[in-house]
């Protein structure tokens, strides 16, 4: 089997040895090209041309942007049913593998993806897609794109990604106030307009995020055999989002309420706003957005797991 491992050097759960020993592991059972992403979009520009060269799997050693990078990547021309896709958790929270099922620790990750490629064990997931481009797990409009936005700044003068740095990137980007008035509207066919929202999440898979071990369940029924689900907020007033955020962190409970907007499968809709609002795919800040077209892509992507 030919793969290729593409190697994020910025991952922040190992360092040159430990990458030289998966190369190694892998290599004992795929025939292997090893790459290093050097650039924003590199991920993507690599998995493409492992398509185009007819690779049957393509490794990724980082965190959830280098995945949705590597997904845009294979799917760039089409559906890949010849090139499937494993990721070995490499960044500081790895959603996306967890979701899988994957251990987090990279290295009980690269055993398991080990086995089952001796064992040929693959699925298909369904993926969303916002406008042209894809999420495996989650998609922000608002106040959670604007935490992005903040806490990448935070990183980019050498901060860490700790539970911590996001905890104060939301107090910050919440008394500045911005993003908080309702502006936003979604709109679906077959059903009424639903504007006044402050922010919107969307899933493809639950949970949304983690805060350590503890996962985060704004929908906690989304799933990758489904459409796409969405939590959405009438306002981001104090009480209401508390309560929001408290139901979020509990294990028995939904979020709900007079505020709340939720979908659950849905297979497309828009959202949109007069004045542009912070956006955000699978935990990384891609800009300001006037109107986004969500949709499900069902059996979008096969990946070793």
């Amino acid at each position: 089997m030919r793969a290729l491992l593409v190697v994020n050097p910025k991952a922040t759960t190992t360092n040159d040895r430990s990458r030289d020993v998966l190369a190694r592991a892998l290599a004992s059972e795929l025939d292997l090209s090893v790459e290093h992403t050097g650039h924003r979009g590199h991920a993507a520009e690599l998995a493409r041309k492992a398509v185009e060269s007819g690779m049957d799997l393509v490794v990724t050693l980082g965190g959830d942007g280098t995945i949705n990078e590597a997904v845009n990547g294979l799917l760039a021309d089409g559906p890949a049913p010849h090139t499937a896709l494993a990721v070995v958790p490499g960044g500081s929270t790895n959603v996306f593998a967890r979701a899988l099922g994957l251990p987090n620790s990279w290295v009980d990750a690269a055993g398991v993806i080990l086995e089952a490629v001796r064992e040929g064990r693959s699925r298909s997931v369904g993926l969303g897609m916002a406008d042209d481009r894809y999420f495996t797990f989650c998609a922000g409009f608002g106040m959670d794109a604007a935490v992005t936005r903040r806490v990448e700044r935070s990183r980019r003068k050498g901060r860490a990604s700790t539970p911590l740095l996001y905890f104060q990137s939301a107090l910050a980007q919440y008394a500045s106030r911005q993003e908080r008035h309702p502006s936003l509207t979604l709109s679906r066919e077959g059903a009424p307009d639903e504007p006044g929202l402050s922010m919107a999440i969307v899933q493809n898979t639950a949970p949304w995020t983690y805060i350590g071990a503890k996962p985060v369940h704004p929908n906690p029924e989304a799933s990758f055999d489904l459409g796409l689900d969405v939590l959405a907020l009438r306002g981001l007033w104090l009480p209401s989002t508390i309560r929001t955020i408290t139901q979020m962190l509990s294990s028995g409970q939904e979020p709900h309420g007079k505020r709340v907007l939720r979908l659950h499968d849905a297979d497309g809709f828009t959202l949109s706003t007069p004045k542009a609002m912070a956006f955000q795919v699978d935990g990384d800040y891609v800009g300001e957005r006037r109107s986004v077209v969500f949709r499900a892509v069902p059996d979008a992507l096969r990946v070793v797991c």
